[in-house]
Protein backbone atom coordinates (compact mmCIF):
# COMPACT_ATOMS: atom_id res chain seq x y z
CA UNK A 1 0.00 0.00 0.00
CA UNK A 2 1.26 3.72 0.99
CA UNK A 3 4.81 4.05 2.72
CA UNK A 4 4.11 4.30 6.56
CA UNK A 5 3.63 7.50 8.13
CA UNK A 6 5.26 8.67 11.24
CA UNK A 7 2.69 8.74 14.11
CA UNK A 8 3.02 12.66 14.45
CA UNK A 9 2.71 13.28 10.41
CA UNK A 10 -0.79 11.13 10.82
CA UNK A 11 -2.06 13.15 13.56
CA UNK A 12 -1.73 16.26 11.38
CA UNK A 13 -3.32 14.50 8.21
CA UNK A 14 -6.03 13.66 10.57
CA UNK A 15 -6.62 16.99 11.60
CA UNK A 16 -6.30 18.14 8.56
CA UNK A 17 -9.27 16.09 7.28
CA UNK A 18 -11.32 17.14 10.13
CA UNK A 19 -11.47 20.65 9.04
CA UNK A 20 -11.55 19.66 5.47
CA UNK A 21 -14.83 17.33 6.26
CA UNK A 22 -16.66 20.77 8.44
CA UNK A 23 -15.97 22.47 4.96
CA UNK A 24 -16.96 19.58 2.46
CA UNK A 25 -19.01 16.84 4.66
CA UNK A 26 -18.02 13.39 3.09
CA UNK A 27 -21.55 12.61 2.25
CA UNK A 28 -21.55 14.92 -0.54
CA UNK A 29 -18.99 12.39 -2.45
CA UNK A 30 -20.14 9.71 -1.07
CA UNK A 31 -23.86 10.28 -3.06
CA UNK A 32 -21.83 9.90 -6.38
CA UNK A 33 -21.13 6.50 -5.36
CA UNK A 34 -24.77 5.13 -5.37
CA UNK A 35 -24.11 2.85 -1.84
CA UNK A 36 -27.40 0.78 -1.26
CA UNK A 37 -28.94 -0.80 1.81
CA UNK A 38 -26.93 -4.37 2.22
CA UNK A 39 -23.57 -3.36 0.52
CA UNK A 40 -20.58 -4.08 1.59
CA UNK A 41 -18.21 -1.42 0.82
CA UNK A 42 -14.30 -1.87 1.22
CA UNK A 43 -13.10 1.73 2.60
CA UNK A 44 -9.12 0.91 1.44
CA UNK A 45 -6.92 3.40 2.80
CA UNK A 46 -9.33 4.65 5.38
CA UNK A 47 -7.23 6.63 7.31
CA UNK A 48 -8.80 8.11 10.33
CA UNK A 49 -12.45 7.06 9.22
CA UNK A 50 -14.15 10.37 7.66
CA UNK A 51 -16.39 8.24 5.36
CA UNK A 52 -17.28 5.51 8.13
CA UNK A 53 -19.82 6.75 9.90
CA UNK A 54 -21.83 7.76 6.40
CA UNK A 55 -21.25 4.46 4.93
CA UNK A 56 -21.99 3.15 8.34
CA UNK A 57 -25.67 4.41 8.21
CA UNK A 58 -26.44 4.06 4.01
CA UNK A 59 -25.18 -0.04 3.88
CA UNK A 60 -27.41 -0.34 7.11
CA UNK A 61 -27.61 -3.28 9.35
CA UNK A 62 -27.97 -5.86 6.70
CA UNK A 63 -25.12 -3.95 5.24
CA UNK A 64 -21.12 -4.41 6.52
CA UNK A 65 -18.42 -1.58 5.90
CA UNK A 66 -14.67 -3.29 6.08
CA UNK A 67 -11.92 -0.16 6.78
CA UNK A 68 -8.11 -0.99 5.62
CA UNK A 69 -5.44 0.86 6.89
CA UNK A 70 -1.93 0.31 6.44
CA UNK A 71 -1.19 2.50 9.87
CA UNK A 72 -1.73 1.56 13.43
CA UNK A 73 -3.21 4.47 14.47
CA UNK A 74 -5.45 4.64 11.53
CA UNK A 75 -6.72 1.57 12.71
CA UNK A 76 -7.26 2.90 15.90
CA UNK A 77 -8.79 5.76 15.26
CA UNK A 78 -11.95 3.99 13.12
CA UNK A 79 -12.03 1.31 16.27
CA UNK A 80 -12.31 4.51 18.91
CA UNK A 81 -15.21 6.05 16.52
CA UNK A 82 -17.12 2.60 16.26
CA UNK A 83 -16.66 2.09 19.65
CA UNK A 84 -17.97 5.77 20.21
CA UNK A 85 -20.83 5.72 18.04
CA UNK A 86 -22.12 2.45 18.32
CA UNK A 87 -21.75 0.97 14.79
CA UNK A 88 -21.99 -2.68 14.73
CA UNK A 89 -21.46 -3.24 11.19
CA UNK A 90 -18.26 -1.92 10.70
CA UNK A 91 -14.88 -4.11 10.36
CA UNK A 92 -11.12 -2.85 10.43
CA UNK A 93 -8.56 -4.39 8.96
CA UNK A 94 -4.73 -3.69 9.57
CA UNK A 95 -3.00 -4.28 6.10
CA UNK A 96 -0.03 -2.88 3.55
CA UNK A 97 -2.62 -4.33 0.71
CA UNK A 98 -3.91 -7.47 1.16
CA UNK A 99 -7.75 -7.40 2.62
CA UNK A 100 -7.89 -11.31 3.75
CA UNK A 101 -11.95 -10.78 2.26
CA UNK A 102 -12.91 -13.66 -0.01
CA UNK A 103 -12.65 -13.42 -4.02
CA UNK A 104 -16.08 -11.82 -5.07
CA UNK A 105 -17.12 -10.10 -2.06
CA UNK A 106 -18.08 -6.44 -1.86
CA UNK A 107 -20.36 -4.61 -3.84
CA UNK A 108 -17.90 -1.21 -3.80
CA UNK A 109 -14.61 -0.26 -3.20
CA UNK A 110 -13.33 2.77 -2.09
CA UNK A 111 -9.69 4.06 -3.28
CA UNK A 112 -10.23 8.10 -1.72
CA UNK A 113 -7.12 10.03 -1.96
CA UNK A 114 -5.00 7.40 -1.40
CA UNK A 115 -3.53 6.20 -4.91
CA UNK A 116 -1.12 9.10 -5.41
CA UNK A 117 0.85 7.85 -1.92
CA UNK A 118 0.57 3.42 -3.26
CA UNK A 119 4.10 2.03 -3.28
CA UNK A 120 2.65 -0.70 -5.10
CA UNK A 121 -0.56 0.51 -6.79
CA UNK A 122 -0.64 -2.25 -9.49
CA UNK A 123 -1.01 -4.55 -6.19
CA UNK A 124 -3.74 -2.82 -4.68
CA UNK A 125 -5.60 -2.42 -8.13
CA UNK A 126 -5.21 -6.17 -8.06
CA UNK A 127 -6.82 -6.63 -5.12
CA UNK A 128 -9.57 -4.51 -5.52
CA UNK A 129 -10.31 -6.27 -8.38
CA UNK A 130 -9.93 -9.98 -6.23
CA UNK A 131 -12.68 -9.04 -3.69
CA UNK A 132 -14.95 -6.77 -5.85
CA UNK A 133 -17.94 -8.65 -7.15
CA UNK A 134 -18.52 -9.18 -11.13
CA UNK A 135 -21.70 -6.36 -10.72
CA UNK A 136 -18.93 -4.30 -8.11
CA UNK A 137 -17.58 -0.89 -8.83
CA UNK A 138 -14.58 0.93 -7.89
CA UNK A 139 -15.19 4.74 -6.45
CA UNK A 140 -12.07 6.73 -7.07
CA UNK A 141 -11.34 9.99 -5.67
CA UNK A 142 -7.78 11.54 -5.55
CA UNK A 143 -7.20 15.46 -5.59
CA UNK A 144 -3.65 14.71 -6.26
CA UNK A 145 -4.28 13.48 -9.94
CA UNK A 146 -5.76 14.91 -13.48
CA UNK A 147 -8.94 13.26 -14.73
CA UNK A 148 -6.34 12.14 -17.83
CA UNK A 149 -3.98 10.60 -15.59
CA UNK A 150 -6.76 8.66 -13.81
CA UNK A 151 -7.89 7.20 -16.88
CA UNK A 152 -4.67 6.17 -17.41
CA UNK A 153 -3.79 4.60 -14.16
CA UNK A 154 -7.13 3.67 -13.33
CA UNK A 155 -9.61 3.53 -16.57
CA UNK A 156 -7.12 1.93 -19.11
CA UNK A 157 -5.85 -1.35 -17.60
CA UNK A 158 -7.33 -4.78 -17.97
CA UNK A 159 -8.78 -4.28 -14.81
CA UNK A 160 -11.45 -1.46 -14.56
CA UNK A 161 -13.71 0.34 -16.89
CA UNK A 162 -14.82 4.16 -16.41
CA UNK A 163 -18.73 3.26 -15.82
CA UNK A 164 -19.33 7.18 -14.70
CA UNK A 165 -17.72 10.40 -13.57
CA UNK A 166 -19.43 12.55 -11.25
CA UNK A 167 -18.10 15.98 -10.20
CA UNK A 168 -16.06 14.55 -7.37
CA UNK A 169 -15.40 10.38 -8.20
CA UNK A 170 -15.18 8.34 -10.87
CA UNK A 171 -17.29 5.12 -10.89
CA UNK A 172 -15.06 2.39 -12.80
CA UNK A 173 -17.04 -1.21 -13.23
CA UNK A 174 -14.92 -4.50 -12.62
CA UNK A 175 -13.69 -5.82 -16.24
CA UNK A 176 -14.57 -9.34 -15.71
CA UNK A 177 -11.58 -11.95 -16.85
CA UNK A 178 -12.18 -14.30 -20.09
CA UNK A 179 -11.07 -17.75 -19.35
CA UNK A 180 -9.02 -19.06 -22.08
CA UNK A 181 -10.86 -21.08 -24.90
CA UNK A 182 -10.50 -24.42 -24.62
CA UNK A 183 -9.44 -26.72 -27.42
CA UNK A 184 -10.97 -30.24 -28.07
Amino acid sequence: MAKLQSNLSFRFMSLGFRLRDLRLPRTEILKEAGIKTGFRVLDYGCGAGSYIPAVSGLVGPSGRVYALDIHPLAVQSVQRLVSKRGLPNVETILSDCRTGLPNDFVDMAFLYDIYHDLAEPEAVLQELHRVLKPAGMLSFNDHHMKGEEVMAKIGAGALFRLADKGRMTYQFSKVLQQSAPTVS
